[in-house]
């Protein structure tokens, strides 16, 4: 019976199969009987990698684009930022009312309690705008899902006194064509 001798580890890693004897040292056992030095397995693996990377990036479409908004999701959109078009000065109290729900909540920022009703609503919002010389809701991106929508917002006012500019996100469920809930929070 013959023994085997140990092997010495090389400090350059061979490409070539090795035998088995190194098996235990430093490599891996293929599935046709060949043992390969870790160093070509991690070269393998590096090369696989890339290369599903790089499929992944060809098959992917070079520009992401929206789901495209049902009917009722289109209209919910069109009463939020018609709401929005009525934030003018002097403010028509009928006109932004009209597009509110009897039982409407409204919270002005993530701070303030909710306002409930269209009437209690209306009135904290005349108040909002009682000196207010200039108003424009400025509307970015807009994302609707079903009854919500939400968008980000430039609201500007400008005042006798001083001039005013708020970065919001307004979030609204819209039911039966008309605001039911509606809040606003700051963007710092």
């Amino acid at each position: 019976m013959q023994t085997q001798e140990s092997v010495t580890t090389q400090s350059a890693p061979r490409a070539l199969p090795v035998t088995h004897t190194e098996l235990s040292l430093n490599g891996y056992l293929d599935t046709v009987g060949l043992v390969w030095s870790r160093e070509v397995l991690m070269r393998r693996r590096h090369v696989i990698t890339a290369a599903a990377a790089a499929i992944g990036a060809a098959a992917w479409p070079s520009q992401l684009r929206a789901v495209e908004l049902s009917a009722v999701e289109q209209a919910n959109v069109k009463v939020v930022n018609d709401m929005c078009a009525a934030w003018v000065a002097p403010l028509d109290s009928t006109k932004l009312g009209a597009l509110l729900a009897n039982d409407c909540v409204f919270r002005a920022s993530e701070t303030t309690p909710p306002k409930t009703g269209r009437a209690t609503v209306l009135e904290f919002i005349e108040g909002i705008m009682d000196d207010v010389t200039h108003c424009e809701f400025e509307v970015g991106d807009t994302f609707a899902r079903g009854s919500i929508v939400a968008h980000e917002r430039w609201d500007r006012f400008v005042r006798p006194t001083r001039e005013s500019e708020w970065h919001v996100v307004g979030v609204f469920y819209v039911k039966d064509g008309l605001i039911a809930e509606w809040s606003d929070y700051i963007i710092a």
